[in-house]
């Protein structure tokens, strides 16, 4: 039986739309889950400079952690650097996160899909390959959003976001071109399913919302089936680490609210 834990990894909480999916699916192992919060956020990052702390960090992270499985819950670092861990610890298990074009171009009636995402995710040429290969008939609207992951933040901690403000960054998302309208928004930053209803209160009209979350966790699964056996007997313990060494309260009693321990 294995008792080595999933780990999962993001520049702040936003993975834990993820890890929330997971545990439902992948019930009988020890999560560890990293917030690496002393450079969030990585949209505002250059490519270069995050690339080498990714691979560094993730030196030591799986050392220490020895992962049956990483996920990396977050967009930004997955169109970056899942290629890239790859090849630096090939004997490991990546599991990326992506936004969701193709399944929004299978779905879409207007043609008319938007990606809401970091800076990062949207100027990657990872994400303008996605549109080439499986959204060439639509009309894909890519949103750099500079604030969303931190209001996302905010309201995990706090329960308040402006919603005015939450208003203005998913305004350049709703397009009408030719009497049709955007009908699907894909969330391509884990933080967002969390500001998700917020959204639908705000929108100008109605449109679904793709979140990945799910996707992410039967991936994770489908790999999870070429391992030993778990071994889910008592005694698991999740465990959280934040990078800065020092998160705020608020954040300690969210981590705690979702069953991990420090």
């Amino acid at each position: 039986m294995d008792s080595r834990p999933i780990l999962f990894f993001d520049s702040g909480i936003g993975g834990l739309s993820v890890v929330k999916e997971a545990r439902i699916l992948l019930p009988g192992r020890p999560y560890v889950y990293v917030a690496d919060d002393a450079a969030f956020p990585y949209g505002a990052w250059e490519e270069g400079a995050l690339l080498e702390r990714m691979v560094g960090l993730f030196a030591e992270l799986l050392d220490t952690h020895r992962p049956v499985m990483t996920v990396i819950a977050c967009n930004t670092a997955s169109t970056l650097a899942i290629h890239r861990l790859r090849e630096a610890f090939p004997d490991e298990i990546f599991v990326g996160t992506v936004p969701a074009i193709k399944p929004a171009a299978e779905r879409t009636r207007s043609g008319l899909v938007s990606v809401l995402a970091t800076p990062g995710t949207v100027k990657r040429q990872y994400t303008r390959d996605l549109i080439r290969d499986y959204a060439s008939r639509c009309h894909v609207r890519l949103v750099g959003s500079e604030n969303l992951a931190r209001l996302a933040e905010q309201y995990m901690r706090e329960g308040f976001v402006d919603e005015a403000a939450v208003r203005a960054e998913i305004a350049p998302c709703f397009v009408e071109q030719d009497g049709r309208r955007t009908d699907i928004v894909v969330l391509a930053c884990t933080h967002y399913p969390f500001l998700v209803n917020r959204m639908r209160k705000t929108a100008p009209w109605p449109v679904d919302w793709i979140d990945t979350s799910e996707a992410i966790a039967r991936r994770a699964l489908s790999l999870a089936a070429g391992l030993p056996p778990a071994n889910g007997e008592g005694g698991i313990v999740d465990r959280a680490h934040f990078t800065s060494g020092a998160p705020a309260p608020a954040l300690r009693r969210l981590l705690s609210g979702f069953g991990f321990q420090f």
